[in-house]
């Protein structure tokens, strides 16, 4: 499944009321650590059944970033019956993303 692009019209219906785990990942456009990690990122949305993969973009959706304390990106969190579980800020390798979301 693709990551799915969550705004704050969709933030609570997608990630907060999900069945299931949800990773977000909170990037930019300019930054380049978040372009190296979004392929990562895909890759395990396409390869993982059992959670949901978000991705917000900071510079769009500037009010969830400040709801999140985002302060460096790229960030992921885990949400896990609408709470943060678990989260990583920066360039990680795909296993360390998978391990992030085996919370």
């Amino acid at each position: 499944m693709a990551a799915v692009n969550v705004t704050k019209d969709n933030f609570q219906a997608e990630v907060l009321e999900s069945d299931k785990p949800v990773l977000v990942d909170f990037w930019a456009s300019w930054c380049g650590p978040c372009k190296m990690l979004s392929p990562i990122v895909e890759q395990v949305a396409e390869s993982v059944q059992d959670v949901k993969i978000c991705k917000v973009n900071v510079d769009d959706e500037q009010e969830l970033a400040e709801r999140y304390n985002i302060m460096s990106i790229p960030a992921l969190k885990v949400f896990k019956n609408g709470e943060v579980v678990n989260e990583g800020v920066g360039f990680m390798p795909r296993e360390k993303v998978e391990e992030l979301i085996r919370v």
